[in-house]
């Protein structure tokens, strides 16, 4: 794409008036959050700089699209600082020296830590306000980036009471831009809440993955769904996860023990599955699982409960989008989509989520079109 297209296309997102953020905005760390900020404030015609300690990763991210190199007279009016949270502080300071009139956020995934450090230092923390966007990717770095990582993602805008809120409006600004929805927490109901719905889900996932290692091919060769989603981010970076979960380390010890006791329960039942009790106790902690994934927020952040049709898809091209056409011309919305499909087998499973009064008429309309139910529950 040469210059003249890449200003057509910033002109064309802009048509509808849509940016919030004015001035530059300079993102040190181009990893995966870095560049993915980039590349769609990019999108929205914003002059974006980056920066990184490695001048390799830094020309990546510039070659990907995400930003330019900086320049003497760069101005920013908005610092994000995307760099892992043993150094977060650090550079955070040394922008908000740098920068006098720029206020400076950061990323990290802990917000209690960075403050601290940064108080600690004498910063101006009346121009930081830290956040955080939950949104990620089990691999990271500027080749894994995406401008639309952020789209319908929760932002987490961390208040403190040396700022204001008129001074910490542009990082709102940015999470609109990015298409991601702020969520204003104090950092300490950040960091109680990222431990239960991130940092020991991260833990679980890896302990459950490592059971996997030594396992016979013959178990493996079973493996479907379940264990998939169990285990799907245990491919993260061990050393970040050093450091995020060290940096939130009280908080996680907290949900990890209430979870060992709970885990001593069901142990205790299934040792003595005969005994009175047990098999109540296995039951209560299946049902206490059934009422907290109930509370989780579905799509658009509704708590709407989705029916599931599976149906089996041949594995020939052209099958799926096939199906995905169908389900369209019935006039049904797709809400969400899972797919499986085990080593050798000539079909796949797909797992197609729909709101519960429309699962009769796509079951009766895909059986009539030929397809093959291989379940329907809600």
């Amino acid at each position: 794409m040469d210059e003249q297209t890449d200003e057509q296309a910033d002109a064309h997102d802009l048509a509808d008036g849509s940016r919030r953020l004015a001035g530059q905005v300079r993102i040190v760390g181009s990893g995966l959050l870095g560049t993915s900020i980039g590349l769609r404030l990019r999108q929205h015609g914003v002059d974006v700089i980056l920066d990184d300690v490695s001048p390799a990763a830094r020309s990546l991210a510039i070659d990907y699209g995400a930003g330019r190199a900086p320049a003497n007279d760069d101005r920013p009016t908005l610092v994000v600082v995307a760099v892992p949270p043993d150094v977060t502080a650090t550079i955070v300071a040394t922008e908000l020296e740098r920068f006098p009139e720029a206020l400076v956020t950061d990323v990290a995934s802990v917000k209690v830590a960075p403050l601290v450090e940064l108080r600690a230092l004498g910063a101006d923390v009346s121009r930081y306000i830290g956040s955080h966007p939950m949104a990620g990717r089990e691999r990271g770095g500027a080749v894994s980036a995406r401008a639309d990582l952020f789209i319908g993602r929760p932002w987490v805008i961390a208040g403190h009471d040396d700022i204001t809120y008129r001074r910490a409006a542009a990082v709102e600004d940015l999470a609109l831009d990015l298409g991601a929805t702020p969520i204003e927490m104090t950092p300490d109901e950040h960091d109680a809440g990222v431990a239960l719905v991130s940092h020991v889900p991260q833990v679980v996932a890896s302990l459950m993955a490592s059971r996997l290692a030594d396992a016979p091919d013959s178990s493996l060769d079973l493996a479907g769904q379940g264990v998939r989603d169990v285990t799907r981010i245990a491919a993260s970076d061990p050393a970040l996860w050093v450091q995020i979960l060290g940096a939130n380390a009280s908080r996680v010890v907290e949900v990890l023990r209430a979870l060992r006791v709970d885990l001593d329960g069901v142990i205790g039942a299934l040792a003595a599955p005969e005994a009175p009790g047990a098999r109540r106790a296995v039951a209560e902690a299946i049902g206490a699982g059934n009422g907290g994934v109930s509370r989780l927020p579905g799509k658009h952040g509704s708590t709407t409960q989705f029916s599931s049709v599976i149906v089996l898809v041949d594995d020939t091209p052209g099958q799926l989008a096939r199906l995905l056409t169908e389900i369209g011309e019935i006039g049904v919305n797709l809400e969400d989509l899972r797919l499986e499909h085990s080593p050798g087998a000539p079909v796949g499973l797909a797992e197609v989520a729909i709101v519960p009064d429309q699962e009769q008429r796509l079951v009766a309309e895909l059986e009539r079109r030929g397809w093959t139910i291989a379940g329907a529950f809600a």
